[in-house]
């Protein structure tokens, strides 16, 4: 076998799972679901059908991933962070062939018991704060913080605050020195690296912790 399943967790047939994946204690993943490689669940994950995650996603422990969402490469999903797929449920009212898509593009961070409301689409390295509530799509590099979620600045995609612009409006980040502007339109991009490229090696390890840098 190519990937590690914890044997408390259940896989159901009909399932894809990537080279060197993880799947950890009491997690289940339902008949379509489709997990890339490298990808690290932690304890009491379910992914539903129909689910598709990309490759290097990090799920934390007690989150439900349902059916209708598109998690993208590099995502990172929070500790009982919340996703849904129906935005106006009833018990009894069936829904099943009406799941909202929910796409979480590449390089996200979904923050500790922030909830997601279905139907929207968080920007490529979106920060979502811990516990926020995002009810509206987000865009690339957007930090969002509070209920209902607002947002309060840029991050770039060592997860650092992106502030004091030159005078050109560069935004140069405190841990990784690359750099970023946003676009005629006021979108934030990186002008240093390809954002669908993965980061170095030399630049993939984590040397201060986010405390020290705000200080």
């Amino acid at each position: 076998m190519v990937y590690f399943v914890h044997d408390s967790s259940y896989i159901d047939e009909n399932v894809t799972i990537g080279k060197d994946s993880k799947i950890w204690h009491f997690s289940h993943i339902l008949s379509g679901a489709s997990i890339g490689k490298r990808c690290n669940l932690g304890q009491n994950v379910c992914v539903s059908g129909g689910v598709v995650i990309g490759n290097n996603v990090k799920i934390q422990n007690n989150v439900s991933v349902y059916e209708g969402t598109i998690i993208e490469d590099e995502v990172f999903l929070g500790p009982s962070c919340v996703l849904t797929n129906v935005l106006n449920p009833r018990s009894q009212i069936r829904r099943n062939s009406l799941y909202e898509k929910t796409l979480i593009k590449r390089g996200a961070t979904i923050g500790a018991n922030a909830t997601i409301v279905c139907s929207v689409t968080i920007g490529k390295y979106a920060f979502v704060a811990a516990g926020a509530v995002v009810s509206k799509d987000i865009p690339d590099y957007a930090f969002m913080i509070g209920v209902p979620a607002k947002q309060n600045g840029w991050m770039s995609r060592h997860g650092q605050k992106l502030l004091n612009p030159d005078k050109n409006g560069i935004y140069v980040c405190p841990e990784g020195k690359l750099k970023y502007k946003k676009n005629t339109a006021g979108q934030m991009f990186c002008i240093d690296i390809d954002e669908n490229e993965a980061l170095p090696d030399d630049m993939s390890i984590g040397k201060k912790s986010y405390t020290e840098f705000k200080k």
